[in-house]
């Protein structure tokens, strides 16, 4: 796409920023981070929350792998360099190949609001390199309600979900069920799956089988139960659990679709105020989550080979809990405690659908403890906040691999200056650090039992400086912030290694952000925001010549007009638009992607005061494009040519949603 889209974007968001106080506020900026508010009420069309951040975040990108369970990237980093928590605690997908990433396990009407933090200034969580992901499902409430959606769409697409939620002041509980499914979904050009593997040039052994290419693209079930107990005025216990349940899911440009994806995750948190002068706040956490991801060659041409069926069983679990104790230190704010979690990856390939041949990860285990502390102090007009966290990590496998440990520090200090009424500086420096998992140090190719990961990695390190500014206007607020990021050691995926293809780097990453909202009238509003970035190597790797790193998205802009005709009735017309990939790693796979620019609209109706119907067209123009790139750290299909195939994104999406609440 020519460089004027990405100027006129630019010119859109030269306006003044504003902030809407008016309908359902979508999304909350704060000095630190970003709150994207109702999630189970404005991302109605489907339950993926990776595709749902990404319209709504400038920042935030997808990496687009299906129907369902894409994976996000946030300032060019994605995998286990982004942190993803649920109410506290932690899941990690099975899928070595991100079929089933963290933040795939939880679905959007399940979720009350998600905050996403940037950069290296979380210290209570493990492993936060780059980002922290902050998902919050929804409580219970007293009195007795609930909500019905029925969903409907293109491709097939069918939904129905019914929360209901109610009991006393000291005792509540909340269910929620969920059903899905769709068909394989059209980009722009009218292609289905197969389609698009076909155009491509794709390899006959990964084209699916005659009898699978028209079947559905995926069936998904949920099941959220919480229960909360008031014990006193000043103790709360919080129990939770949740279970997905995931059949068929197509990945067309992977060489192994998913049969099926289960996830259990369980939550304990409990809460003390006031206990004395050196606690005002102890917030007690335990979770467990486990899942079991076998992915398989049962709908390809390969599966008619010697070999059969082709089956990488993946299983995947993780048990942790945090205590942490807040108390007031001569105008201080302090907390302090310990955090700890032991994380155990496994997989075996089977051939002929059930005959062992050999494991592809053996019984990874990742144990880590830590202790943390944060301060935070008003000086004048500077609120100042800083964070230190202590981890010691022992990595242990049953392949008879290296088994290394990590001891390190990590730490931050984030200042904000409050010029005025309506202006705050900020800046911010920190280090953070985040370990090799399972599949970076032990990963095994199943045809010829070739070692990929690499066990010897080193530990990455981030050194980063945000500064920025926010300001507020009568009618408007804008947040503009750069950033500049510093990554010793970072694991890098090597394509032309024959084995230990990870290796550690040195890299920078650098960007702007630019978000902000303008109130035009009583009735009119906008929301707009604008993320550019670089990634640079600061060495090639050996044999190869690009120092352009992957997975570093370029110029994407958001604008979006809000109209509220009155108290029933509002819409919302959206344009998403990124620039051609002009920086992109050649030597790793990645190439050059047109750009493009895309339009959504939304209508919202109530009807009496109980039932809302919205109607919604995704891709309005129904342009072809594609969103995710082919870098080689994803196992991807091949053409004949040996090139990796892009997968398109949806071309145009109607949908339709029926909501009764009571």
């Amino acid at each position: 796409m020519k460089r004027y889209v990405g100027l006129s974007f630019l010119a859109a968001v030269m306006l003044q920023a504003g902030e809407i106080n008016i309908g359902t506020v979508t999304v909350e900026e704060s000095i630190d981070a970003v709150k994207v508010n109702d999630v189970s009420g404005e991302e109605l069309k489907s339950a993926d929350l990776g595709e749902a951040l990404a319209k709504k975040l400038p920042s935030v990108e997808i990496s687009r792998r299906s129907g369902i369970a894409n994976d996000i990237i946030v300032r060019g980093q994605k995998r286990d360099n982004i942190n993803v928590v649920i109410d506290g605690g932690k899941i990690y997908g099975g899928c070595p190949n991100r079929m089933d990433p963290p933040i795939s396990h939880v679905l959007t009407n399940n979720i009350d609001y998600v905050e996403v933090e940037e950069g290296p200034y979380d210290v209570e969580n493990f492993g936060t390199l780059s980002a922290l992901v902050k998902v919050h499902t929804k409580d219970p409430e007293e009195g007795f309600g609930g909500e019905v959606n029925l969903n409907a769409g293109y491709f097939d697409y069918k939904k129905g979900s019914v929360t209901l939620r109610g009991g006393s002041e000291r005792v509540r509980a909340l269910v929620s069920f969920s059903k899905e499914e769709s068909g394989q979904y059209k980009d722009g050009n009218g292609d289905k799956f197969q389609d698009q593997l076909i155009k491509a040039g794709t390899q006959k052994k990964y084209l699916y089988k005659k009898e699978y290419e028209d079947m559905d693209a995926y069936s998904k079930a949920s099941f959220l139960g919480k229960l909360l107990f008031k014990i006193t005025d000043d103790q709360t216990l919080k129990l939770s659990y949740t279970a997905n349940r995931s059949d068929d899911v197509l990945y067309p440009n992977s060489p192994m679709d998913a049969i099926r994806d289960d996830s259990d995750l369980y939550n304990v948190q409990y809460n003390i105020k006031n206990l004395g002068d050196y606690s005002k706040d102890l917030q007690i956490l335990y979770y467990y989550s486990k899942v079991e991801h076998p992915m398989s060659t049962r709908y390809r041409n390969s599966s008619n080979g010697p070999m059969g069926e082709v089956v990488n069983d993946m299983l995947s679990k993780i048990y942790g809990g945090r205590v942490k104790n807040t108390l007031e230190i001569g105008g201080t704010t302090v907390s302090f405690g310990v955090d700890a979690s032991k994380r155990k990856w496994d997989g075996s390939y089977y051939k002929k659908s059930s005959v062992f041949w050999r494991k592809s990860i053996n019984n990874a285990i990742t144990e880590d403890k830590a202790l943390f502390l944060t301060a935070n102090r008003a000086f004048g007009n500077n609120d100042v906040k800083l964070g230190v966290r202590y981890d010691s990590v022992d990595i242990t496998n049953d392949g008879g691999f290296y088994e290394p440990s990590y001891d390190y520090l990590s730490a931050n200090i984030f200042n904000t200056y409050h010029l005025n009424d309506t202006t705050d500086l900020f800046i911010g420096f920190g280090r953070s650090n985040r370990v090799p998992d399972g599949r970076e140090l032990y990963f095994t190719e199943k045809m010829k039992g070739m070692l990929i990961g690499t066990p010897d990695l080193k530990r990455t390190k981030n050194d980063e400086v945000d500064i920025g500014v926010k300001k507020k206007f009568a009618n408007a607020s804008m947040k503009l912030k750069g950033f500049y990021s510093k990554l010793k050691d970072y694991i890098y995926f090597d394509m032309k290694r024959p084995q230990n293809k990870f290796v550690n780097i040195d890299a920078k990453i650098y960007g702007v952000e630019f978000l902000g909202s303008y109130l035009m009238s009583e009735d009119l509003s906008l929301e707009y925001g604008l993320t550019y970035l670089r990634g640079k190597k600061d060495e090639p790797l050996p044999g190869q010549t690009d120092t352009d790193l992957a997975d570093i998205n370029p110029l994407k802009a958001r604008v979006a007009a809000n109209y509220i005709y009155d108290d029933s009735l509002d819409f919302t017309v959206e344009l998403i638009a990124k620039d051609r990939w002009r920086h992109f790693d050649g030597d790793n796979g990645e190439t050059e992607l047109p750009g493009y620019l895309i339009t959504n609209i939304k209508i919202n109706k109530e009807i009496y005061d109980k039932i809302k119907l919205t109607f919604g067209v995704d891709n309005l123009f129904n342009k072809t494009y594609a969103s995710s790139n082919t870098y080689n750290d994803l196992t991807l299909v091949a053409t004949g040519a040996s090139k990796k195939v892009k997968l398109n994104d949806p071309g145009r999406y109607v949908y339709m949603n029926v909501n009764y609440s009571f």
